[in-house]
């Protein structure tokens, strides 16, 4: 059955978020909306509680960031999702800027609360659906969290993995291991376009594609829940508007 590189990515995460208590996305993460969304419906039993900060219906939060950042602090949210301007081979992200700080290349958003989250959160899953050595690279040029820290400092989060569009890392004692690659992608390509070392097998598998059931359940279901937060992407992805009952 054909699907979407955005299907694919949904379902690598979904499988790494498990059957968890509760699942928070902040702003502008569409693809992480639709992984948490997805393991819901998939494991039939309500968990995880899934919280998208821009949703009235799938959002338990009255004063939006600072709130998460209170309930994350006292351990009530076992996943948070994690991406950059840039991400290097530590596992540090950066969402400040390129280049000297005083007078940079490029400025970033901000790093609002990824530092905090990025201890906190037992499992923060980091993704980046450009996969090239301009994003993926040896060193960041500003930390805004860092992927891991000396040993006598308290972290009971940090990363686990990092899904792009070529393939699957996992995290582990700071540093990355290929665990998969996306079909259509090779171990070759892979190297080819990331800035940082990694460690890898002998033999890498391919990303399995999403089951039928699993494309089903994105199309219908989840689209239509998430179309509520991400229109456009639920629209271009999944063909599915707001008010659409069908999908």
């Amino acid at each position: 059955m054909d699907f979407r590189d955005e299907e694919l990515l949904a379902d690598v995460i979904a499988g790494l978020i498990g059957d968890v208590r509760h699942v928070a996305v902040g702003n502008a993460s569409p693809i992480p909306a639709t992984a948490s969304l997805l393991a819901r419906e998939r494991n039939g039993n309500g968990r995880p509680y899934v919280s998208l900060l821009q949703s009235r219906k799938h959002n338990f939060f009255t004063d939006g960031a600072r709130e998460l950042f209170d309930c994350a602090g006292q351990g009530r949210i076992d996943v948070f999702f994690l991406s950059g301007g840039q991400i290097d081979g530590h596992g540090n992200i950066n969402l400040v800027s390129i280049g000297d700080y005083e007078h940079p290349k490029v400025r970033f958003p901000g790093s609002f609360g990824s530092a905090h989250l990025y201890y906190v959160v037992p499992k923060v899953i980091l993704f980046r659906t450009e996969h090239s050595r301009r994003t993926l690279v040896p060193q960041v040029d500003f930390v805004s969290a860092p992927g891991a820290n000396d040993g006598h400092v308290y972290r009971p989060g940090g990363p686990i993995a990092l899904v792009t569009n070529r393939c699957l890392f996992s995290f582990a004692k700071g540093r990355f291991t290929l665990a998969s690659v996306h079909p259509g992608h090779t171990v070759e390509e892979v190297i080819e376009h990331t800035g940082f070392d990694f460690d890898r097998p002998d033999t890498v598998p391919q990303t399995p594609a999403p089951s039928p059931g699993t494309l089903a359940l994105m199309r219908g279901t989840v689209a239509q829940q998430l179309a509520e937060v991400y229109p456009q992407f639920a629209r271009q992805v999944f063909g599915v508007g707001e008010n659409a009952l069908t999908p």
